[in-house]
């Protein structure tokens, strides 16, 4: 089992930056797929990022692409992700998934675990 905290969410002008984390517990994180997503009212969840155990082969959505980093630190079993010049479609609630798969997952059936999601607003 895996426990995932997600933190660092907030209220952010357009253009503006925020951290999230995502800390682990439970299993080695090292062995662990990761990803972000994110799920705005009335839509559906949708992936932001994700990156394979080591931090490999990672995936980025064409909306975030060259604004958000996804990084992971495994002593610390957290990973994070730096949201940059951030943009009012952005807003939404975040949530970390980790999966027990060595391979870069985009979609949201295929992970184990779900974090309890943090609110991102950007104000325009």
């Amino acid at each position: 089992q895996v426990q995932l905290v997600e933190s660092g969410g907030g209220l952010v002008q357009a253009g503006g930056s925020l951290r999230l984390s995502c800390a682990a517990s439970g299993r080695t994180f090292s062995s662990l797929a990761m990803g972000w997503f994110r799920q705005a009212p009335g839509k559906e969840r949708e992936v932001v990022t994700a990156s394979r155990w080591g931090g490999r082969s990672i995936y980025y959505s064409d909306s975030v692409k060259g604004r958000f980093t996804i990084s992971r630190d495994n002593a610390k079993s957290t990973v994070y992700l730096q949201m940059n010049n951030l943009k009012a479609e952005d807003t939404a609630v975040y949530y970390c998934a980790a999966a027990r798969a060595d391979r870069t997952i985009v979609v949201t059936t295929a992970y184990d675990y779900w974090g309890q999601g943090t609110q991102v607003t950007v104000s325009s």
